[in-house]
Order: structure tokens, then C-alpha cells, then sequence
């Protein structure tokens, strides 16, 4: 009885123990590290040039994150040594270098969003420090925002890094636009960018994406923003405000391979026109055809007929002229194995089985279509043999690989298109295969249409684009005016962009920062277009408002309803772009009536 007892009172005691319970921790830390001091004189002036490090202590550990890329000097130090904290977490950083200092300079350092607690990883952000190794510490600076011209894409709650960058370059006889800027700083998420302890003087001014993080302006690879005249900087500037814009490629050769019917020579840099000739004694008879500013060129010859690469891999040379020095040849040369299945094909060019009402359709071929013989071709309706239609076909004017057939179709009915073998020619071939093409027609009420009323429109000529939710161009109109209508659009949400043709090439022309030349003129319409079946859409669209698509002052409401009643209204087939915002309305509504900006009018 006693071992009971004394076994009780033992089990009582452990069991109490037990439940003395798990400590209860403090507030979560939500505070960033605090700078504290550095190994520099609290006045940061009067430096020696030969100081080869800078050290900067905090109040708790600290890591930093991807210093390479946010570690921002101004001027810049070369041959940069050690970089501490690297694996293990410090109280202090610390940075050490080779370069002597430049006299009478102010040194910012920009760690940008380095630096982190270890605990919490709480973020410092874009901390900087700044000393002189004159008798002052330069204190003007520079500030504003900078914007993609050409995005079309809202910021997201999770955005990817920003790689913006915002330079300065000492205006000088020789500027080397090869080498970083003399001050540099990164542009944050909000596109808010600062440049600090900046020197009086004359300076040029770049915002550009730094894709590869090298702080250096890649051209033809990166966006570029810039302001043509020196900044000549006595005071502080404020809302400095800047593009980007696709940077111009300088033109270079880049390869040929085997394509069918020929070979496909490929440049960098949009060349206006490449002149292309053969040094193979069996290969004279070659067509060469270039599109201007286009990046591809074609060469076409019949392989079959010249004996070229029939049994083995055969050496082919070709020359262009676009190489460094103007007026010169530039020999080039590839393997080439003729390939019997790269025969020419035709095939459907169209987004589906269906085509648009009033729309032709249309038909590709992987060869350059030369010729083509309508008249062996049969059209019929669906369901009858016996009767043909009439229609006429003819090669695309601006892409000359597709066919565009026109007839009078009839919307909801389905039809085929019968193409015998060897009625459609290239150069040096004809389609091998004989195809038959079923489509039908959709019906009207699958369709709207939208018109602009454009305030300060350009006075050249321009292309209006509608951009669908997969980021293609799904409409485009190159036109001048101030009033714009497409019609027979498929419903769904569009951004709509102008892209001005100024100075009249019908080529969207890239910035080029090196001979100051800006990128052509664009704009985004700062909402996007809902385009509802048996609806029109009109809008008021004002190129001097500064609206974004991030920063819209109407917001979208509930899509507006149409007249269940209301007949389709018969209109030709155009592209669509731009962006409404609608209300819910009652089906019996027959008059138009107006939505933010938009007006809605139900089709007749």
C-alpha cells in the first residue's frame, strides 16, 4: 500500500511538471536595422584619397541581399575587393577597394534594398552614405519618375524587380557612352527615382532597363530613355520625368540556315535593304527577296534542278553588305542538305474554322507565293455539289505568303474551298498536294465594333493597335485623322496603343541614344476596351492626358447588357482596340447612354 502511494505521489509530481507549459515569446521584430556609425568622421568631409575601405556598423546583425545587383557608387570605384557580410551575418559592412579616390568628389554609396536584418530579414531600405574627399559635401540632386512608354501590363500586387536605372554623364568634347555613368541610381517599384550629392556642372541624362545589371546601357538590348540638351545643374530639380522606349539595334549579320525553298540569312538592326549575291558556280539562278526594315532575307532557288545538296552536304557562299565599313562585301557560307519534306504547302490562315461576316478568307503557303491559277479552284455551299460559287482570289499586298479569297458569304452558313495541286506558284515550285478547306461564317451578334474620337491627334500617320489578353496584336489600322472606327470585333477586353509613324517610313522607329535620335511617338490608352457582341463603342480619347492604365480616374463596373431585341447592324470587318468602362442597364434599353467616358449604343 505504502509503494501505491509513494508511486501516486511521484506520477503527481511529473504530471505537474509537465504542465509548466512552453515559454511565450516577445512581439515579432518589424524595425530595420540603424546605422550607428562609420570608420569616417562624423562630418564625411575632408577624406583622404587613399582611404581604401568604408565600414558601417549597425545596432543588430545584419545580411546583405543580392549586393551585386542593388549596390549602387557614385562616381563609380573600380577594382572593388571585399564585400562583407558575405555568408555569415555581421554587425557591420564592410566594403574595400584598390582605386585611389579623385580629389574635391562626393562618394555616395546606394545599397538600395541590400540590407536586412537576420532575425526577420527586415529591409533597410535604400540607405545611403555619402562622404567628400574635398572641403564640402555635395547636396543637389535630382528627382522625378520614370515609365515604360510602351507597358501595357498593370503592376500586380507581386511585381518582378524593377532593373530601371536613372545615369548621369559629365558633359565633355569626348563622352564615351561605352563606360557607367559618373552617377547612377536604381528607379524604385513606383518608378520614383533620386539622384543625390550631386556636383554642379553640366550633365547628360538616361534612364535605361539594365537587364544584365552591369550598370552600362546596352544598346539595341536595353530601353532607353533620355533628354536630348546637358542638364546644366546650378540647383536642385525636381519631377525630371522620363521614358523608355525600345533602343535601336545597330545592324549585324547574324546567320543563315536551310528554310524551304531556299535559305533564310538573318541580321540584327532592321536593315533597310541588303544586297546579296551567290559565288557558286552551279547556283546562279537565285530570287532574293527583302522587305525593308525587316531582319530576314530569303534566298530562293530550285535545289532540285541545280543539283544542290541532293546526296550530301554542300558548301554554299554568299556576300552581303553589311558589315563595318560601307560599300563592301562580306562573305558568309553554310552547309546546306536538301530536304525533301520542305515542299511547297497551303494551308488555312485563319484564327479557327470560322470566319468573320464581310471577312475574307484566307490562305498561306510556306513558300513567297509568285503566281496563282483561281480559275481550277471550286467554291461551293456546304450540303451542295452540284452548284459553284462564284468568288475571286489575289495575293496579299503586304504579305506576299498569303492568298485572300472574297465572295459574297453568307453568315451561319459553312462552305469549302477546293485547291488542286499546282495552281499555286512560288519562284521555282508549286504546291504538291491538291487541299480542300471547310469553314463556315459566324453570325453578326458574335461581333461589336468600337470608334474613337482622338483630341490632338498626330499629323502624321499612325498605327492604332488592339492588344488582346494574350499581349498579340489582334487589330491594327495605320491611318492619319482624328476619327477611327472598327468594326466586327470579337468580344473580349482590349488595350489600345498608337505607335506614330513620324517620320513617315510606315516604320516604328527605336530610340538611339547614341546620336540623340528619340523613339517615334506612342501612347496608351489609359483603360481597356470591353468589346460586347452587338454593342458599339464610342470613346473620347485626348493624347495630352497623362491617365495610365495603373492610375485610370473612372474605375470598370458591371458590363453593360445589350437590347435583346435589337437587330445586328451590317458593318465591314476593321480591327478593334481601346477601353470601356460599362454599367449594367435593363435589356429593354434601346437608346444609347454613356459609361464613364464610353457611349454605348445597342446595334440596329
Amino acid at each position: 500500500m505504502k509503494r501505491f502511494l509513494i508511486l501516486c505521489v511521484i506520477c503527481f509530481l511529473v504530471h505537474s511538471c509537465a504542465r509548466v507549459g512552453s515559454p511565450v515569446g516577445g512581439p515579432k521584430d518589424t524595425l530595420a536595422p540603424r546605422f550607428l556609425s562609420s570608420n569616417i568622421d562624423t562630418t564625411r568631409i575632408n577624406v583622404k584619397k587613399d582611404i581604401h575601405e568604408l565600414r558601417l556598423d549597425f545596432d543588430e546583425y545584419v545580411t546583405l541581399k543580392d549586393i551585386n545587383k542593388n549596390l549602387i557608387i557614385s562616381p563609380p570605384i573600380k577594382n572593388i575587393t571585399r564585400i562583407l557580410p558575405s555568408n555569415i551575418a555581421n554587425k557591420f559592412i564592410l566594403i574595400q577597394w584598390k582605386d585611389t579616390l579623385q580629389a574635391n568628389t562626393t562618394y555616395n554609396f546606394n545599397f538600395g534594398n541590400s540590407i536586412v536584418d537576420n532575425n526577420e530579414s527586415n529591409i533597410l531600405r535604400y540607405f545611403n552614405f555619402a562622404f567628400s574627399t574635398g572641403d564640402k559635401l555635395d547636396d543637389l540632386y535630382i528627382s522625378g519618375e520614370v515609365k515604360d512608354a510602351l507597358d501595357t501590363k498593370k503592376k500586380a500586387a507581386t511585381t518582378t524587380e524593377n532593373k530601371l536605372v536613372v545615369g548621369l554623364y559629365q558633359v565633355k568634347d569626348t563622352m564615351d557612352y561605352k563606360k557607367k555613368p559618373y552617377y547612377i541610381t536604381k528607379v524604385d517599384e513606383d518608378g520614383y527615382y533620386e539622384l543625390n550629392y550631386l556636383t554642379p556642372g553640366k550633365y547628360k541624362i538616361i534612364a535605361f532597363d539594365d537587364e544584365n545589371g552591369n550598370s552600362m546601357y546596352d544598346p539595341g538590348k536595353e530601353k532607353v530613355g533620355f533628354q536630348k540638351d546637358p542638364i546644366n545643374l546650378e540647383k536642385s530639380i525636381s519631377g525630371l520625368n522620363l521614358k523608355v522606349y525600345p533602343s535601336r539595334k545597330a545592324v549585324k549579320y547574324v546567320e543563315m540556315k536551310e528554310i524551304a525553298g531556299g535559305i533564310l540569312m538573318t541580321f540584327e538592326g532592321n536593315p533597310e535593304e541588303v544586297k546579296v549575291q551567290s559565288l557558286n558556280e552551279k547556283l546562279k539562278d537565285i530570287k532574293i527577296t527583302h522587305n525593308p526594315k525587316s531582319d530576314s532575307v530569303r534566298i530562293w532557288f530550285d535545289a532540285v534542278k541545280d543539283d544542290i545538296g541532293q546526296t550530301a552536304n554542300e558548301k554554299l557562299v554568299f556576300t552581303h553588305d553589311k558589315g563595318p565599313k560601307k560599300d563592301s562585301a562580306y562573305s558568309v557560307s553554310l552547309f546546306y542538305k536538301y530536304n525533301k519534306k520542305n515542299t511547297m504547302d497551303v494551308f488555312s490562315d485563319n484564327d479557327g474554322t470560322s470566319i468573320a461576316p464581310k471577312a475574307d478568307l484566307k490562305l498561306a503557303s510556306n513558300y513567297i507565293i509568285d503566281k496563282i491559277d483561281p480559275s481550277k479552284w471550286t467554291l461551293r455551299a456546304k450540303g451542295d455539289s452540284l452548284t459553284t460559287l462564284p468568288f475571286t482570289a489575289k495575293i496579299s499586298e503586304t504579305n506576299p505568303y498569303q492568298i485572300h479569297v472574297q465572295s459574297d458569304f453568307t453568315m451561319g452558313k459553312s462552305y469549302e474551298l477546293t485547291v488542286p495541286k499546282e495552281t499555286v506558284s512560288s519562284f521555282y515550285a508549286k504546291n504538291t498536294q491538291s487541299k480542300r478547306f471547310d469553314f463556315d461564317v459566324a453570325k453578326i451578334d458574335q461581333f461589336g465594333s468600337v470608334e474613337f474620337s482622338i483630341s490632338n491627334a498626330p499629323a502624321a500617320s499612325y498605327w492604332i493597335q488592339m492588344i488582346d489578353s494574350s499581349d498579340k496584336i489582334a487589330y491594327q489600322k495605320y491611318l492619319t485623322g482624328d476619327k477611327v472606327k472598327f468594326d466586327i470585333l470579337k468580344p473580349g477586353e482590349y488595350i489600345v496603343r498608337i505607335l506614330v509613324d513620324n517620320n513617315g517610313n510606315k516604320y516604328w522607329d527605336e530610340a538611339d541614344f547614341a546620336n540623340d535620335v528619340f523613339a517615334e511617338d506612342a501612347y496608351i490608352f489609359h483603360k481597356k476596351v470591353i468589346v460586347r457582341g452587338l454593342w458599339e463603342t464610342r470613346e473620347e480619347w485626348d493624347l495630352k492626358d497623362t491617365r495610365t492604365l495603373d492610375s485610370p480616374k473612372s474605375t470598370t463596373e458591371t458590363p453593360a447588357a445589350p437590347a435583346s431585341t435589337s437587330a445586328p447592324s451590317s458593318v465591314p470587318e476593321t480591327p478593334a482596340s481601346a477601353s470601356t468602362t460599362t454599367t449594367t442597364v435593363q435589356p429593354k434599353l434601346k437608346k444609347e447612354f454613356k459609361s464613364g467616358n464610353a457611349v454605348l449604343t445597342p446595334a440596329k
